[in-house]
């Protein structure tokens, strides 16, 4: 399932924290710093925290012959392979020129690896494959206006891979097996019947289908001979926290995460020839989240849930003590990146909120469980060793009708020297509002955390009800409260900031990206005295004409959309959706706003931004816009991200009065387009005047 603004993808992710998630461990506890003001502080450059990785997702092929990573070609984002035991005979294997590769992935087929990649930020992602011998890059699915899908990637197949396409109708993708080597492509299922997702097991033989119902909710099919037949529902209130959570190799087992008759996601065991249904993991405060299978059989070995932090509980025996090992490593959290086919090799990822990736090898070895060996073999960003990162502190707010709000604090160092997550000053204070909305914020390092406490400003991330993560009942807590009780929440939570002596009332500022960014719209319309000021990046301004504009592709999605939002085919719900619609009161805005927006953005289109910026002009409502012709949703290029930062943390500095780092040479490389406003940025009209200088040079 598509989520309309926020884009999810699956990560393994091992807590190394074990059960010290208590916001008062001594593990948490920064080490105090002489500091009295922010002054004091030196000022990490931009560059630093948005500039590209040194290296990024290095993997381990299933041979375990080859490390992979993403690193810079000529400052463009790319794979890069080398023998694994000879990481100084790395060499790049893509060569990218435009917004760069970020979501690659071993096949089973020799020196054979598979990348995804679109064009311009449109979300059209073809699927390509590398042959390392050859240096040949094909792709696999050479078709216009298609989203590649990948089904399936077995190791009983080492040849071939399951991989859907919406080349035929661009709402539906059809199943075909393609041929690695060759790249041939041969039709397995042609869709229709109108199903949003399959499920097959290791020999590429289909076993189940998820089928969207006009009720929002979804149908379970199961494959019996060339036919589908109704397994099981999943009912709406449901759908956002149910669903199967894949095979084991052999067939026997199908895992499901599953709420039905309970609030939060479970994990269960099901019984393919049976049906018997077994609990493995259970957690009354959060949903079951991400899990490790072994590479061979399938089998669930450990199951994670975060409520504050995020905690593992190990189900087999055989790998308790490599986990523990991990543990060892500090106090943040692990995530194991791939696993060799033998699973003697993993590739692990250690970071804290205070703390950038580090990515480690561990080789399990032979002897006793857990005397495996872990090597150091890079940090990712090398550039914040030693740059002043300050930690986040899980705390749980109440919102005005009894909901608890697990959210997170990140401190300025000034503002709490003795690093207990408790104020010692009020400071200014950023509302940063995550995407989705069913997504959620959680523990970890965040560059845009670190950089705005590091220019003097608290940072609060709020997860507001519809967040997902925390049950069912919140999640559809949400559902027509756009603009209603989920603001109410943001609202609340900036409310007990300024209790809790974290920030001053006149002194908050909301940002975010997406979902986040209509919040930011919400703010200034609908709460117009609440905020010094806003940021929204990317953000739906008109929601009639958000769901008119959908991809086509999210037509399995669509009743949900309708149900917790408005429905747009009926008179109720179109005018549901034009009174929550940002727009609508346009002539509202009072406080300073800044947008940024890409021109291919498939989700939350151009259009968007520029309506809002058009009803402002005619109100004569000063505002800042700043768009990117190459970005979709959201800005992946480092030179657009550094670009567009430059201008928000100028733009900071006169509402909320923190610092900021001249916006410099920061355009360098960068799209940027500043349709109107660049006098309410200071340095701004200049920079872009150099810039446009040096571009035409």
């Amino acid at each position: 399932m598509r989520h309309l603004l926020l884009a999810a993808c699956a990560a393994t992710v091992l807590a190394a924290c074990g059960n010290r998630n208590d916001d008062n461990s001594e593990a948490m506890k920064a080490q105090p710093q002489t500091v009295n003001s922010i002054d004091d502080v030196a000022l990490i450059p931009r560059d630093a925290l948005f500039g590209n990785p040194e290296r990024a997702n290095v993997q381990i092929s299933p041979d375990g012959k080859t490390l992979s990573w993403i690193a810079p070609v000529d400052g463009v984002l790319n794979v890069w392979v080398a023998p694994a035991d000879d990481v100084d005979a790395a060499r790049a294997v893509t060569r990218d020129t435009a917004r760069g590769i970020r979501n690659y992935f071993w096949s089973h087929h020799p020196n054979t690896l598979l990348y995804l990649r679109d064009t311009g930020g449109d979300e059209d992602f073809h699927l390509y494959a590398v042959d390392l011998a050859s240096g040949e890059s094909r792709d696999l699915t050479p078709f216009d206006k298609t989203t590649a899908q990948v089904v399936s990637v077995s190791h009983l197949h080492p040849e071939s891979i399951l991989v859907g396409m919406n080349d035929r109708d661009p709402q539906w993708h059809d199943l075909y097996r393609v041929d690695l080597a060759s790249g041939e492509r041969t039709l397995v299922e042609e869709n229709t019947q109108q199903i949003g997702g399959y499920l097959a097991d290791a020999d590429y033989t289909l076993r189940y289908a998820l089928r969207s119902r006009p009720d929002g909710g979804q149908d379970v099919l199961r494959r019996d001979g060339d036919a589908w037949v109704e397994h099981d529902e999943i009912p709406f209130e449901d759908v956002l926290t149910t669903s199967p959570a894949g095979l084991t190799t052999d067939g026997k087992t199908l895992y499901m995460v599953d709420s039905r008759e309970r609030d939060t996601a479970a994990l269960y065991a099901i019984d393919t020839a049976s049906g018997e249904k077994t609990l493995v993991h259970e957690d009354q405060r959060a949903d079951v989240g991400g899990s490790l299978s072994d590479p061979r059989t399938g089998q669930v070995q450990a199951v994670a849930v975060n409520y504050l932090r995020e905690e593992w509980a190990t189900l087999d025996d055989g790998i308790a003590a490599d986990l523990k090992k991990l543990e060892a490593i500090g106090p943040g959290e692990v995530s194991i990146n791939t696993r060799t086919l033998d699973d003697r090799t993993w590739i692990v990822a250690y970071s804290a909120a205070e703390s950038p990736l580090v990515y480690y090898r561990y080789d399990r070895g032979d002897a006793n469980p857990g005397d495996g060996k872990l090597t150091e073999l890079f940090s990712g960003r090398p550039a914040l060793d030693g740059q002043p990162l300050v930690p986040q502190w899980p705390v749980e707010i109440a919102s005005r009708d009894g909901k608890t709000l697990v959210s997170y604090l990140t401190l300025p160092a000034h503002a709490d020297p003795d690093g207990d997550g408790k104020p010692d000053a009020a400071t200014p204070m950023v509302l940063l509002v995550h995407g989705g909305p069913w997504g959620r914020d959680g523990y970890g390092f965040s560059s845009y955390n670190q950089w705005l406490a590091n220019r003097g400003y608290s940072v609060l991330q709020v997860n507001f009800r519809g967040s997902t993560g925390f049950g069912k009942a919140f999640t559809n807590a949400g559902d027509g409260e756009w603009a209603g009780k989920m603001h109410d929440d943001l609202i609340d939570a900036v409310q007990w900031a300024v209790q809790q002596g974290v920030t001053g009332e006149d002194q908050v500022a909301i940002m975010g990206g997406s979902y986040g960014g209509y919040a930011t719209l919400v703010g200034l319309t609908f709460t117009p005295d609440t905020f010094a000021c806003g940021v929204d990046i990317v953000g739906p301004a008109n929601l009639n004409t958000l769901l008119a504009t959908v991809p086509p592709y999210w037509a399995s999605f669509f009743e949900q959309l309708a149900r917790r939002m408005g429905d747009p085919r009926t008179e109720e719900g179109k005018a549901w959706l034009t009174e929550r619609s940002p727009l609508t009161r346009a002539d509202s805005i009072s406080k300073p706003l800044l947008i940024g927006q890409g021109a291919n953005d498939p989700r939350v289109k151009q259009a968007e931004s520029d309506q809002i910026v058009e009803a402002m002009q005619a109100k004569n409502i000063p505002v800042t816009y700043v768009l990117f012709p190459d970005e979709g949703h959201g800005f992946a290029r480092p030179e657009n991200s550094k670009a567009f930062n430059a201008v928000a943390e100028g733009f900071f500095s006169t509402c909320l009065g923190g610092r900021a780092q001249p916006i410099g040479e920061d355009l360098a490389g960068s799209s940027i387009t500043v349709p109107t406003g660049a006098d309410g940025v200071p340095g701004l009209a200049e920079a872009l005047q150099a810039h446009t200088q040096d571009v035409r040079k």
